[in-house]
């Protein structure tokens, strides 16, 4: 039996759209926002009927029938904490994306509802999978030098765990008897332990956890980072962390692809900062091969920047002592939404149910 899914995975600027036939992705598509369009509203919830109507010209302008559908999977938005897996849309998982109950306002907090409209419209189950609020961490992973003040999970989970099956299904390995090492190394950068098919720790690197990235400002030492913003009237945190630091403050450029001209050239600078940035890589590695008290059974490295090779050679010679490096360059978000559902689709696994209840709210003793 055939099944038919349609992926929704809405962004800062543009709406990702794709159509499969089990694991066939037959259509696919960005569908770009305007700028001054976005800017008519006042927070994403408020742009779900225009972005909708994007998806309805999509599917009318490639003779795209819904209709008799098997499943509509949006990308998972600002949610309790969760488990890993895949998740049907229920009244109480659109409820608290609508109220932004982890208090981020992306346009990610679209793809559940426009999921679950269009399921109404078209038939289909209406499913969430590897939501980016999912949190498998240990106690330990959690703990930090300031009572009260915790570690959670915030990292890439739709690219990291969809790269893992991946390579465990290319290596006819199953994803729940495996100890890996993930990354997903691009812009923002998330380096996990997964064992037997739980995300355990792993660096936040919008807040400040990992490597410096191309946009990214890493881990600091604390004391002088403090200091060092407190002197910077112009100069945000929250900025820093996501957006300006990095090959931004280094180059005044986020372009990966200038960036390592300049390392191909030789540049001293260029050259010294590039390979700093796959060195922290690395430590970050080591640390999650710790995690795993060293059963590693392979270092899977995923991204937009794995299509420089250096990288791949840098982190192999390093870090091949641990484990068999792989690299698979580009990101796996459609697919992985798409193999959830067929997941679920074909009986292999159960839908689970969203209750609102954070899988982990603090120590009780």
């Amino acid at each position: 039996m055939s099944y038919r899914i349609f992926v929704i995975n809405p962004g800062s600027t543009s709406t990702k759209l794709a159509y499969f036939e089990d694991e066939n992705k037959l259509y696919e598509a960005n569908v770009f926002h305007d700028a001054p369009e976005l800017a008519k509203f006042d927070c994403a919830a408020d742009q779900l009927e225009f972005r909708k109507q994007m998806i309805l010209d999509f599917l009318d302008e490639n003779s795209i029938d819904l209709h008799g559908v098997d499943a509509i999977v949006g990308r998972g938005g600002s949610t309790a904490t969760i488990r890993s897996g895949v998740y049907e849309i229920n009244d109480k998982l659109l409820e608290d994306t609508r109220n932004k109950v982890t208090g981020v306002d992306h346009p990610a907090n679209l793809g559940a509802p426009l999921a679950r409209e269009l399921a109404a419209e078209y038939g289909g189950k209406a499913l969430m999978v590897d939501g980016p609020k999912v949190d498998e961490f240990i106690d330990e992973a959690r703990i930090t030098g300031i009572d009260g003040f915790y570690r959670g999970s915030s990292l890439h989970v739709l690219n990291l765990r969809g790269t893992a099956r991946l390579h465990c299904e290319k290596h006819g390995i199953k994803y729940e008897d495996s100890n890996l090492i993930v990354c997903h190394i691009d812009g923002g950068m998330s380096i996990s332990a997964h064992d037997h098919g739980r995300m355990v720790d792993g660096t936040n690197n919008a807040l400040g956890e990992g490597p410096f990235t191309p946009t990214r400002i890493g881990a600091l030492p604390v004391q002088p980072a403090v200091e060092y913003f407190s002197n910077k009237e112009n100069m945000k945190v929250g900025s820093a962390c996501t957006r300006s630091a990095g090959f931004v403050s280094h180059f005044g450029t986020s372009d990966s692809d200038k960036v390592h001209e300049l390392v191909e050239s030789g540049d001293p600078k260029a050259v010294r900062v590039w390979n700093a940035m796959i060195y922290n890589i690395c430590k970050g590695i080591g640390e999650m091969a710790v995690v795993l008290s060293g059963n590693v059974d392979a270092i899977i490295l995923g991204g937009g920047l794995l299509r420089f090779r250096d990288i791949y050679d840098y982190i192999k010679d390093r870090c091949g002592w641990i484990a068999p490096v792989y690299s698979y360059p580009g990101e796996v978000e459609h697919e992985t939404m798409a193999a959830g559902a067929l997941r679920v689709l074909r009986g292999e696994e159960e839908p689970q149910v969203y209750t609102g209840i954070p899988v982990w709210d603090g120590f009780t003793d």
